[in-house]
């Protein structure tokens, strides 16, 4: 600004003086100057404006930086919530593994216990039916009568016999002939020392009462309760093997609305079966 001043201070000064030339001269001068100033100008306030822009993009850095700064912390903290989730993952399946290898070996063990009980019920099944057979090889020598039935249900052998081959009407005396047929049975039941031996009676639905015996309750025990001491007296079978059992009226096989069905519900059943202490045994034992 200085040096324009001068410059027309020259001017005023020298233009009296000086020649046209030279005025023309420094008035190009002048006008470049002038120019130089404009651009100059114009140059600092595009420098400002590169300067602001700069400190924007400055602190947008700065902010941006904060932020980046924030998110790496977090990741940091998310990062070890997830080493720690995953941690317990592990020892979870650790703990899960050795449960499942626990439970897997439980399994094992009661897969033993089952298929020990399933191979006692078979070979006492294969028991039963060779009981059978005997019996009824035993029975159909010399005796043939189709009063006596050889079965096997549930697991057990069952002989039942009419009343009318065991005993006369109303009494609780075994017949001679009924004596010979539970003969045939003792000698099945000894050659099997480890099965028990239970005599069930069972009656018709006809009242029955005498001056012995009060109804059908004390009939069917009676009849049983003789046939038991057949076996044990006439026949050596040890008492501690053998059981009494009346069931009266109640379990009929057949209506007992005719004579038939009466003479049908009529009977004894002795069943061949293993000592319960025995059975209980098997069922408590403990895995291996």
């Amino acid at each position: 600004m200085k040096k324009i001043i001068l410059l027309l201070v020259a001017v005023l000064g020298l233009s009296s003086c000086v020649s046209k030339k030279q005025f023309t001269s420094v008035q190009d001068e002048l006008a470049k100057t002038k120019e130089q100033l404009t651009n100059t100008k114009a140059n600092l306030s595009k420098c400002m404006l590169e300067k602001e822009r700069n400190a924007a993009q400055a602190t947008n850095c700065d902010s941006q930086t904060e932020s980046l700064k924030d998110q790496i912390k977090f990741l940091q903290e998310n990062n070890k919530q997830v080493l720690n989730q995953v941690e317990n993952l592990t020892n979870l399946s650790q703990s899960a593994s050795a449960n499942i290898k626990d439970v897997i070996s439980q399994l094992s063990e009661k897969d033993k216990y089952i298929n020990g009980i399933r191979a006692a019920m078979t070979k006492k099944d294969s028991l039963n039916l060779a009981i059978a057979f005997q019996l009824k090889k035993e029975l159909t020598n010399g005796i043939q009568d189709e009063d006596i039935q050889i079965n096997v249900e549930k697991t057990v052998v069952y002989i039942s016999i009419a009343d009318k081959l065991l005993f006369r009407s109303g009494s609780a005396i075994v017949s001679d002939k009924a004596k010979a047929v539970l003969g045939k049975v003792a000698t099945v039941v000894q050659s099997k020392p480890d099965m028990e031996v239970q005599v069930e009676g069972y009656t018709d639905n006809v009242p029955m009462k005498s001056s012995c015996i009060k109804d059908n309750w004390d009939l069917s025990v009676m009849r049983a309760t003789a046939v038991v001491r057949v076996l044990q007296n006439d026949f050596k079978v040890n008492p501690n093997r053998l059981i009494a059992a009346g069931r009266s009226e109640y379990v009929p096989l057949v209506e007992n609305s005719t004579a038939q069905g009466r003479a049908t519900n009529r009977r004894t059943r002795i069943v061949i079966l293993p000592k319960l202490d025995q059975f209980f045994d098997i069922l408590e034992q403990k895995p291996e």
